[in-house]
């Protein structure tokens, strides 16, 4: 007799559940650096037992959004500076070859679609939202990124933004910004001109500059 598969699709479904839910957090910087997280504090957030919390941090320990010391303790990244030059680097690698990519495919409606994140992005700056800044900000740069078709190339960046996000949490506060980020205006305007040098410019300038701030 075949036993039922009900149990355990419950269960690979409630372990997806509390990886998105984990690595969203943890992207968009919703939780400190540094800060600690347990088993049995996930479990009780997510109401599910410990298989699935132990499944999804395991996998985040993989993707880097959270840190496994030797002694067992389960945390997210703490960033040193030169932790934090390695990950601009790669981002100023990725971002402009993805931007470039994306340049031919950028029609009027992926440019409109921009502009609007853009204002959200406004939206959040005025409402002080470190979380909801990162979130939208990110959807900015995603969005352009989905249409240079590079699926592995985007899937290697967003490990860099994992790492990334509660240490931008840091920045954001420090920054104290009053409005969007100019180099999104510079973005808009080379792609609408199709200027591929301009393009990669504003985008390689946009994600270190903010970046190098948080170095000691």
């Amino acid at each position: 007799m075949i036993p039922p598969s009900r149990p355990v699709d419950s269960a690979a479904s409630a372990h997806e559940r509390v990886y998105r839910a984990l690595r969203t957090q943890v992207m968009h910087g919703e939780i400190a650096p540094g800060a600690a997280l347990t088993l049995r504090g996930i479990g009780k957030q997510f109401d599910v037992s410990m298989t699935p919390a132990r499944e999804a941090v395991r996998r985040l320990v993989a993707e880097g959004a959270l840190f496994l010391s030797s002694s067992g303790r389960v945390s997210t990244p703490e960033l040193t500076n030169e932790r934090i030059e390695e990950l601009a680097s790669i981002r100023a690698l990725l971002e402009p070859e993805l931007a470039s990519r994306a340049l031919p495919r950028a029609h009027f409606a992926l440019i409109e679609r921009l502009e609007t994140i853009n204002s959200g992005v406004s939206q959040m700056v005025a409402r002080h939202s470190a979380s909801g800044y990162i979130r939208m900000n990110l959807e900015f740069h995603r969005t352009l990124y989905l249409r240079a078709q590079a699926p592995a190339m985007l899937a290697m960046l967003e490990t860099v933004w994992l790492q990334l996000g509660p240490t931008m949490s840091a920045l954001y506060g420090r920054l104290n910004r009053t409005e969007p980020p100019y180099h999104h205006k510079l973005i808009l305007a080379a792609l609408k001109a199709g200027d591929e040098p301009s393009l990669r410019l504003a985008i390689r300038t946009d994600v270190t500059q903010g970046l190098r701030m948080l170095k000691n």
